[in-house]
């Protein structure tokens, strides 16, 4: 057996580590200086404009962080705002703005909002598509000199995140890198095409090894592709496990093949975005293929429609954005109910939710608007998350009660949680059959009256019943049905 083989195989002994199961709820932090000008277009969705099939479908992206690479296309909207903004300014100048707004940065506040929203880990977008590093890296960009922070954030947030009882990850953009491939990306095929060779593959491991050895980040977190094949990449992985063994790898590490290089020509190209379109339609989002290795998979801006066997975590912004969007309207994010209950959603699946935070890069605040759905969050979670928290997936993950009522299960040891979204004053749980040891209760311990019928159980809820909050009922002895 080749060396390349026996390493893979001892990679894949790895297992999720109970942290991570048991977490449930992560933030996610994008914060480039294209945090400055702030701008996309907020019409279309990530999942409509890669449905178009567009060969620049990118140009028209709602993700604030793809900033640079929208404004190679003149006739973009972020191009537009530019020059009517900004004239003929550079993209580079904007990391002496967000450099600036350092000044009144506070990395502990951050950390306490984290925690405070219930969330168990923390990932730092340490270096995006723009090559833009947020620690002062001592990996010679040959392209781009001094195109980091001075500052140490990278490690300034993890010594914060860690103090308030929190993992800390990093997010590593190693498919692309805007310094060594500024060719403009309008598709996935041209996306592709632009993950760089040459001397960029040794500068991302370099980059990689460096972030592993100074801040030991719980989260490996890399995007789009790797730069090098997998004979390259497993021993990389091997030293992070050797250093974090308790570490998690998600699932965007597909390693370089000549492949990527054939996305160049138009036939296979065309081929390409017709099956991504294909895909965006039916999944209404983007989930990546699955590359010969990963610990977790990570569906963007969309959730998966059962129970999944392996681990995940559904990865999407407050709005429809990960970095900060100062055009966003308050009907482009998430509203009360339709947070918790994805939330609620996802962990009946077998999943976390990775919620992003974009902070400003002006000043380096949190907006408003965000630290509300994160107070959302903490209030209804931290007097429930013994309810939350530690579960895994039930035999079913739920689907409507015999009223018509949503409903999604968890469990924990004997107990099964169902989580009920705007229920009325009586539920019929169909999946659920009583045994002799049965006891139902509410969230709070108080018990809650109950009836067995036709192999089913049906429970009567004291008021109030409605409202936007997810309630919670506590089976303990019970059977599936």
């Amino acid at each position: 057996m080749r060396l390349r083989d026996r390493t893979l195989r001892a990679l894949r002994s790895h297992r999720v580590p109970a942290w991570w199961s048991d977490a449930k709820l992560g933030i996610f932090v994008h914060w480039t200086p294209a945090s400055v000008p702030a701008f996309a277009p907020v019409d279309d969705e990530i999942a409509d404009l890669l449905a178009s099939g567009r060969r620049d479908a990118f140009a028209w992206s709602p993700y604030t962080e793809w900033y640079e690479n929208s404004l190679r296309f003149p006739d973009s909207p972020a191009a537009r705002y530019h020059r009517e903004h900004y004239g003929d300014r550079p993209y580079t100048e904007f990391a002496r703005d967000w450099k600036d707004g350092l000044a009144t940065w506070d990395p502990d506040e951050w950390a306490t909002t984290f925690a405070r929203c219930g969330a168990r880990y923390v990932v730092l977008v340490a270096k995006h598509a723009d090559g833009f590093c947020l620690w002062p890296s001592e990996v010679r960009n040959p392209h781009r000199e001094g195109w980091t922070s001075e500052r140490d954030v990278v490690g300034e947030l993890a010594e914060a995140v860690r103090g308030a009882g929190l993992r800390f990850g990093v997010y590593y953009s190693g498919g692309l890198d805007a310094t060594f491939d500024d060719h403009p990306q309008g598709s996935m095929a041209s996306l592709l095409a632009a993950v760089p060779r040459g001397d960029y593959p040794a500068y991302a491991e370099a980059q990689v090894r460096e972030l592993i050895a100074r801040y030991r980040p719980s989260v490996l977190w890399n995007d789009i592709a790797w730069p090098a094949p997998g004979r390259e990449l497993w021993p990389l992985f091997a030293h992070y496990y050797d250093a974090v063994p308790d570490g998690v790898v998600n699932d965007r590490w597909m390693p370089w093949s000549p492949a990527l290089s054939a996305t160049r020509l138009a036939p296979v190209a065309r081929v390409l975005d017709a099956a991504v379109a294909r895909g965006a339609r039916q999944e209404r989002g983007i989930i990546p293929p699955r590359p010969p290795y990963y610990d977790v998979r990570t569906p963007e801006y969309t959730t998966f429609p059962d129970v999944q066997r392996d681990h995940w975590e559904c990865v999407r912004g407050i709005d429809k954005s990960f970095g900060y969007n100062a055009q966003s309207r308050p009907s482009d994010f998430l509203a009360h109910d339709e947070l918790l209950w994805s939330f609620v959603d996802i962990v009946a699946k077998n999943g976390n939710l990775l919620l992003n935070v974009g902070p400003r890069g002006s000043d380096a605040s949190i907006p408003e608007e965000q630290r509300l759905r994160l107070d959302w969050l903490g209030a209804w979670l931290a007097p429930r998350a013994a309810l939350v928290r530690g579960t895994r997936p039930w035999v079913t993950p739920g689907d409507r009660t015999a009223e018509g009522t949503p409903v999604r299960y968890a469990a924990r040891d004997d107990l099964v949680f169902a989580y009920l979204r705007e229920p009325g004053e009586r539920v019929t749980l169909a999946e659920v059959r009583s045994t002799p040891r049965t006891s139902v209760s509410a969230w709070d311990g108080s018990p809650i009256s109950w009836s067995d019928g036709s192999g089913a159980i049906t429970v009567t809820l004291p008021p109030p019943t409605g409202g936007e909050e997810p309630v919670v009922l506590v089976l303990d002895g019970v059977d599936a049905a």
